[in-house]
Protein backbone atom coordinates (compact mmCIF):
# COMPACT_ATOMS: atom_id res chain seq x y z
CA UNK A 1 0.00 0.00 0.00
CA UNK A 2 1.69 3.17 -1.22
CA UNK A 3 0.63 6.76 -0.75
CA UNK A 4 -0.58 8.81 -3.69
CA UNK A 5 -0.02 12.51 -4.21
CA UNK A 6 -3.09 14.73 -4.39
CA UNK A 7 -2.44 16.14 -7.85
CA UNK A 8 0.80 18.10 -7.80
CA UNK A 9 0.22 19.44 -4.28
CA UNK A 10 3.00 17.55 -2.52
CA UNK A 11 0.37 16.23 -0.08
CA UNK A 12 0.25 12.42 -0.08
CA UNK A 13 -2.44 10.09 1.25
CA UNK A 14 -3.22 6.40 1.24
CA UNK A 15 -5.69 5.54 -1.55
CA UNK A 16 -8.85 5.34 0.54
CA UNK A 17 -10.74 8.20 2.18
CA UNK A 18 -13.11 7.69 5.09
CA UNK A 19 -16.32 9.61 4.51
CA UNK A 20 -17.48 11.68 7.49
CA UNK A 21 -21.05 11.87 6.20
CA UNK A 22 -22.54 9.43 8.80
CA UNK A 23 -21.05 11.20 11.82
CA UNK A 24 -23.92 12.83 13.65
CA UNK A 25 -26.42 11.25 11.26
CA UNK A 26 -26.51 7.45 11.24
CA UNK A 27 -23.97 7.03 14.04
CA UNK A 28 -23.44 9.07 17.20
CA UNK A 29 -20.20 10.50 18.56
CA UNK A 30 -19.16 7.39 20.47
CA UNK A 31 -19.66 5.13 17.43
CA UNK A 32 -17.92 7.69 15.23
CA UNK A 33 -14.88 7.67 17.54
CA UNK A 34 -14.73 3.87 17.28
CA UNK A 35 -14.76 4.03 13.47
CA UNK A 36 -12.17 6.83 13.37
CA UNK A 37 -9.84 4.96 15.73
CA UNK A 38 -10.28 1.79 13.69
CA UNK A 39 -9.46 3.65 10.49
CA UNK A 40 -6.18 5.02 11.84
CA UNK A 41 -5.34 1.69 13.47
CA UNK A 42 -5.69 0.10 10.01
CA UNK A 43 -2.83 2.33 8.87
CA UNK A 44 -4.92 4.78 6.87
CA UNK A 45 -4.92 8.56 7.10
CA UNK A 46 -7.41 10.40 4.84
CA UNK A 47 -10.71 11.69 6.28
CA UNK A 48 -13.23 13.62 4.18
CA UNK A 49 -16.10 15.69 5.56
CA UNK A 50 -17.97 18.96 4.87
CA UNK A 51 -19.35 21.82 6.91
CA UNK A 52 -22.90 20.98 5.79
CA UNK A 53 -22.83 17.41 7.20
CA UNK A 54 -25.42 16.59 8.48
CA UNK A 55 -27.81 19.54 8.23
CA UNK A 56 -30.57 17.41 6.68
CA UNK A 57 -31.20 15.54 9.93
CA UNK A 58 -34.12 16.93 11.98
CA UNK A 59 -32.67 18.99 14.82
CA UNK A 60 -29.27 19.41 13.16
CA UNK A 61 -27.95 22.67 11.72
CA UNK A 62 -24.81 21.52 9.94
CA UNK A 63 -21.31 21.17 11.34
CA UNK A 64 -22.11 17.98 13.28
CA UNK A 65 -19.57 15.84 11.43
CA UNK A 66 -16.78 18.41 11.75
CA UNK A 67 -17.59 18.80 15.45
CA UNK A 68 -17.35 15.06 16.08
CA UNK A 69 -14.07 14.83 14.15
CA UNK A 70 -12.73 17.82 16.12
CA UNK A 71 -13.68 16.23 19.43
CA UNK A 72 -11.99 13.01 18.31
CA UNK A 73 -8.83 14.88 17.28
CA UNK A 74 -8.68 16.56 20.68
CA UNK A 75 -9.33 13.38 22.64
CA UNK A 76 -7.09 11.10 20.59
CA UNK A 77 -4.22 13.49 19.91
CA UNK A 78 -4.01 12.09 16.36
CA UNK A 79 -4.03 15.34 14.37
CA UNK A 80 -0.55 14.64 13.00
CA UNK A 81 -1.58 11.15 11.87
CA UNK A 82 -4.42 12.22 9.55
CA UNK A 83 -5.13 14.36 6.52
CA UNK A 84 -8.39 16.26 7.01
CA UNK A 85 -10.45 17.36 4.01
CA UNK A 86 -13.57 19.47 4.36
CA UNK A 87 -15.75 21.58 2.07
CA UNK A 88 -17.48 24.94 1.87
CA UNK A 89 -20.33 26.37 -0.19
CA UNK A 90 -23.48 24.32 0.43
CA UNK A 91 -26.30 26.11 2.28
CA UNK A 92 -25.69 26.34 6.04
CA UNK A 93 -28.62 28.61 6.91
CA UNK A 94 -29.79 32.06 5.93
CA UNK A 95 -27.04 33.98 4.14
CA UNK A 96 -24.55 31.18 4.72
CA UNK A 97 -23.70 29.62 1.36
CA UNK A 98 -21.70 30.11 -1.81
CA UNK A 99 -18.10 30.95 -2.59
CA UNK A 100 -17.87 34.72 -2.09
CA UNK A 101 -14.75 36.05 -0.39
CA UNK A 102 -16.80 37.26 2.55
CA UNK A 103 -18.47 33.88 3.10
CA UNK A 104 -15.37 31.72 2.56
CA UNK A 105 -13.48 33.86 5.09
CA UNK A 106 -16.28 33.36 7.61
CA UNK A 107 -16.88 29.68 6.88
CA UNK A 108 -13.26 28.58 7.18
CA UNK A 109 -13.06 30.02 10.68
CA UNK A 110 -16.18 28.11 11.69
CA UNK A 111 -14.76 24.86 10.27
CA UNK A 112 -11.40 25.38 11.99
CA UNK A 113 -13.19 25.95 15.30
CA UNK A 114 -15.37 22.85 14.95
CA UNK A 115 -12.41 20.72 13.86
CA UNK A 116 -10.30 22.13 16.73
CA UNK A 117 -7.31 22.56 14.46
CA UNK A 118 -5.16 25.43 13.20
CA UNK A 119 -5.20 24.29 9.57
CA UNK A 120 -7.22 22.29 7.06
CA UNK A 121 -5.19 19.98 4.84
CA UNK A 122 -7.59 20.02 1.88
CA UNK A 123 -10.27 22.70 1.56
CA UNK A 124 -12.76 22.11 -1.24
CA UNK A 125 -15.52 24.16 -2.83
CA UNK A 126 -18.50 21.86 -2.36
CA UNK A 127 -20.28 23.07 -5.48
CA UNK A 128 -19.84 25.72 -8.13
CA UNK A 129 -21.16 29.18 -7.28
CA UNK A 130 -22.03 30.90 -10.55
CA UNK A 131 -23.22 34.02 -8.70
CA UNK A 132 -19.68 34.79 -7.56
CA UNK A 133 -16.93 35.65 -10.07
CA UNK A 134 -14.29 32.92 -10.15
CA UNK A 135 -11.42 35.38 -9.56
CA UNK A 136 -13.03 36.43 -6.27
CA UNK A 137 -13.35 32.82 -5.15
CA UNK A 138 -9.78 31.90 -6.06
CA UNK A 139 -8.39 35.09 -4.46
CA UNK A 140 -10.17 34.18 -1.22
CA UNK A 141 -8.75 30.66 -1.30
CA UNK A 142 -5.28 32.00 -2.17
CA UNK A 143 -5.40 34.21 0.94
CA UNK A 144 -6.18 31.19 3.13
CA UNK A 145 -3.16 29.35 1.73
CA UNK A 146 -0.90 32.35 2.42
CA UNK A 147 -2.31 32.64 5.96
CA UNK A 148 -1.48 28.98 6.63
CA UNK A 149 -5.09 28.08 7.37
CA UNK A 150 -5.35 25.77 4.35
CA UNK A 151 -2.67 23.62 2.72
CA UNK A 152 -4.30 22.47 -0.54
CA UNK A 153 -7.38 23.47 -2.56
CA UNK A 154 -9.88 21.22 -4.29
CA UNK A 155 -13.15 21.47 -6.20
CA UNK A 156 -16.24 19.31 -6.04
CA UNK A 157 -19.26 19.16 -8.36
CA UNK A 158 -17.74 21.40 -11.04
CA UNK A 159 -18.51 20.66 -14.67
CA UNK A 160 -15.68 20.48 -17.19
CA UNK A 161 -15.84 24.01 -18.63
CA UNK A 162 -16.03 25.70 -15.21
CA UNK A 163 -13.21 23.57 -13.83
CA UNK A 164 -11.01 24.50 -16.77
CA UNK A 165 -11.96 28.18 -16.38
CA UNK A 166 -11.10 28.16 -12.67
CA UNK A 167 -7.69 26.64 -13.42
CA UNK A 168 -7.00 29.24 -16.10
CA UNK A 169 -7.95 32.11 -13.79
CA UNK A 170 -5.55 30.87 -11.11
CA UNK A 171 -2.79 30.62 -13.69
CA UNK A 172 -3.47 34.06 -15.20
CA UNK A 173 -3.61 35.83 -11.85
CA UNK A 174 -0.85 33.89 -10.10
CA UNK A 175 -3.27 32.49 -7.53
CA UNK A 176 -3.35 29.17 -5.71
CA UNK A 177 -5.17 26.63 -7.88
CA UNK A 178 -7.38 23.62 -7.40
CA UNK A 179 -5.18 20.52 -7.10
CA UNK A 180 -7.94 17.96 -7.15
CA UNK A 181 -11.52 17.28 -8.12
CA UNK A 182 -14.14 15.42 -6.12
CA UNK A 183 -16.68 14.01 -8.61
CA UNK A 184 -19.32 11.31 -8.36
CA UNK A 185 -17.67 8.18 -9.73
CA UNK A 186 -18.30 4.48 -9.30
CA UNK A 187 -18.96 1.34 -11.34
CA UNK A 188 -22.52 2.50 -12.02
CA UNK A 189 -21.98 6.26 -12.52
CA UNK A 190 -19.13 6.42 -15.03
CA UNK A 191 -20.17 8.53 -17.98
CA UNK A 192 -19.83 12.15 -16.85
CA UNK A 193 -16.48 11.66 -15.16
CA UNK A 194 -14.89 9.54 -17.88
CA UNK A 195 -16.12 11.64 -20.83
CA UNK A 196 -16.04 15.19 -19.48
CA UNK A 197 -13.87 15.39 -16.38
CA UNK A 198 -11.23 12.69 -16.57
CA UNK A 199 -9.51 14.20 -19.65
CA UNK A 200 -9.12 17.56 -17.86
CA UNK A 201 -7.87 15.92 -14.67
CA UNK A 202 -5.30 13.86 -16.56
CA UNK A 203 -4.19 16.83 -18.68
CA UNK A 204 -3.84 19.19 -15.68
CA UNK A 205 -2.53 16.49 -13.30
CA UNK A 206 -5.38 16.95 -10.84
CA UNK A 207 -5.94 14.40 -8.13
CA UNK A 208 -9.35 12.70 -8.15
CA UNK A 209 -11.22 11.81 -4.97
CA UNK A 210 -14.46 10.07 -5.89
CA UNK A 211 -17.65 10.35 -3.86
CA UNK A 212 -20.60 7.93 -3.91
CA UNK A 213 -17.89 5.35 -4.63
CA UNK A 214 -20.34 2.60 -3.60
CA UNK A 215 -23.37 4.21 -5.28
CA UNK A 216 -25.13 4.93 -1.96
CA UNK A 217 -24.54 1.33 -0.88
CA UNK A 218 -25.88 -0.37 -4.01
CA UNK A 219 -22.43 -1.75 -4.88
CA UNK A 220 -22.22 -3.52 -1.52
CA UNK A 221 -24.69 -6.03 -2.98
CA UNK A 222 -27.16 -5.80 -0.12
CA UNK A 223 -29.86 -4.13 -2.21
CA UNK A 224 -31.11 -6.57 -4.86
CA UNK A 225 -34.84 -5.90 -4.86
CA UNK A 226 -37.26 -3.19 -3.77
CA UNK A 227 -37.93 -5.26 -0.66
CA UNK A 228 -34.31 -4.65 0.41
CA UNK A 229 -34.62 -0.86 0.29
CA UNK A 230 -36.02 -0.67 3.82
CA UNK A 231 -32.75 -1.97 5.28
CA UNK A 232 -31.26 1.47 5.90
CA UNK A 233 -31.85 5.21 5.89
CA UNK A 234 -30.20 5.40 2.46
CA UNK A 235 -32.32 2.65 0.91
CA UNK A 236 -34.66 4.80 -1.17
CA UNK A 237 -31.69 6.42 -2.89
CA UNK A 238 -30.75 3.02 -4.30
CA UNK A 239 -34.00 2.34 -6.15
CA UNK A 240 -32.75 3.95 -9.37
CA UNK A 241 -29.99 1.32 -9.65
CA UNK A 242 -32.39 -1.64 -9.67
CA UNK A 243 -32.40 -2.17 -13.44
CA UNK A 244 -30.80 -4.57 -15.96
CA UNK A 245 -27.49 -2.69 -16.03
CA UNK A 246 -27.38 -2.54 -12.24
CA UNK A 247 -27.97 -6.28 -11.98
CA UNK A 248 -25.19 -6.96 -14.53
CA UNK A 249 -22.80 -4.97 -12.36
CA UNK A 250 -23.81 -6.89 -9.23
CA UNK A 251 -23.29 -10.20 -11.02
CA UNK A 252 -19.78 -9.15 -12.04
CA UNK A 253 -19.01 -8.00 -8.49
CA UNK A 254 -20.27 -11.33 -7.15
CA UNK A 255 -17.92 -13.18 -9.50
CA UNK A 256 -14.79 -11.15 -8.80
CA UNK A 257 -15.38 -10.86 -5.05
CA UNK A 258 -15.72 -14.65 -4.79
CA UNK A 259 -12.34 -15.05 -6.52
CA UNK A 260 -10.68 -12.79 -3.95
CA UNK A 261 -12.77 -13.95 -0.97
CA UNK A 262 -13.74 -10.38 -0.09
CA UNK A 263 -16.99 -8.41 -0.16
CA UNK A 264 -18.55 -6.84 -3.24
CA UNK A 265 -17.91 -3.43 -1.68
CA UNK A 266 -14.19 -4.18 -1.44
CA UNK A 267 -14.04 -5.02 -5.14
CA UNK A 268 -16.10 -1.97 -6.14
CA UNK A 269 -13.60 0.26 -4.33
CA UNK A 270 -10.61 -1.66 -5.69
CA UNK A 271 -11.93 -1.02 -9.21
CA UNK A 272 -11.98 2.75 -8.55
CA UNK A 273 -8.50 2.64 -6.98
CA UNK A 274 -7.18 0.81 -10.07
CA UNK A 275 -8.46 3.51 -12.45
CA UNK A 276 -5.51 5.61 -13.73
CA UNK A 277 -5.53 9.11 -12.25
CA UNK A 278 -7.58 8.27 -9.16
CA UNK A 279 -6.12 9.42 -5.85
CA UNK A 280 -8.68 7.81 -3.53
CA UNK A 281 -12.33 6.79 -3.42
CA UNK A 282 -14.41 7.97 -0.48
CA UNK A 283 -16.56 5.46 1.38
CA UNK A 284 -18.31 5.58 4.73
CA UNK A 285 -18.54 2.99 7.49
CA UNK A 286 -20.85 2.86 10.48
CA UNK A 287 -19.13 -0.05 12.26
CA UNK A 288 -15.75 -1.70 12.61
CA UNK A 289 -16.98 -4.75 10.71
CA UNK A 290 -18.00 -2.57 7.76
CA UNK A 291 -14.75 -0.66 7.93
CA UNK A 292 -12.64 -3.81 7.97
CA UNK A 293 -14.16 -4.92 4.65
CA UNK A 294 -13.76 -1.54 2.98
CA UNK A 295 -10.11 -1.00 3.90
CA UNK A 296 -9.17 -4.32 2.28
CA UNK A 297 -9.64 -2.55 -1.05
CA UNK A 298 -6.22 -0.85 -0.80
CA UNK A 299 -4.52 -4.26 -0.83
CA UNK A 300 -6.61 -5.95 -3.53
CA UNK A 301 -4.85 -6.18 -6.89
CA UNK A 302 -7.33 -6.75 -9.67
CA UNK A 303 -6.04 -8.52 -12.76
CA UNK A 304 -6.51 -7.01 -16.20
CA UNK A 305 -9.07 -9.72 -16.91
CA UNK A 306 -11.05 -8.89 -13.76
CA UNK A 307 -11.06 -5.19 -14.60
CA UNK A 308 -12.34 -6.10 -18.08
CA UNK A 309 -15.17 -8.14 -16.55
CA UNK A 310 -16.21 -5.19 -14.40
CA UNK A 311 -15.79 -2.69 -17.22
CA UNK A 312 -17.92 -4.75 -19.60
CA UNK A 313 -20.69 -5.28 -17.06
CA UNK A 314 -20.84 -1.56 -16.28
CA UNK A 315 -20.53 -0.39 -19.88
CA UNK A 316 -23.46 1.68 -21.11
CA UNK A 317 -23.28 -0.04 -24.50
CA UNK A 318 -24.06 -3.48 -23.05
CA UNK A 319 -27.46 -2.63 -21.59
Amino acid sequence: MEKREIGTSGLKVYPFALGGNPFGWTIDEKQSFTVLDGFVDAGLDFIDTADVYSSWVPGNKGGESETIIGNWLKKSGKRDKVIIATKVGKPMGEGKKGLSCKYITRAVEASLKRLQTDYIDLYQSHEDDKDTPLPETMEAFDALIKQGKVRVLGASNYDGPRLREALEISKEHGLAAYRCLQPEYNLYAREQYEKELEPICRERQLGVISYYSLASGFLTGKYRSEHDLSQSARGQGVKKFLNPRGYKILAALDKVSAEHDVSQATIALAWVIARPGITAPIASATSISQLSELVKAVDVELSGEEIDVLNKASSYSHV
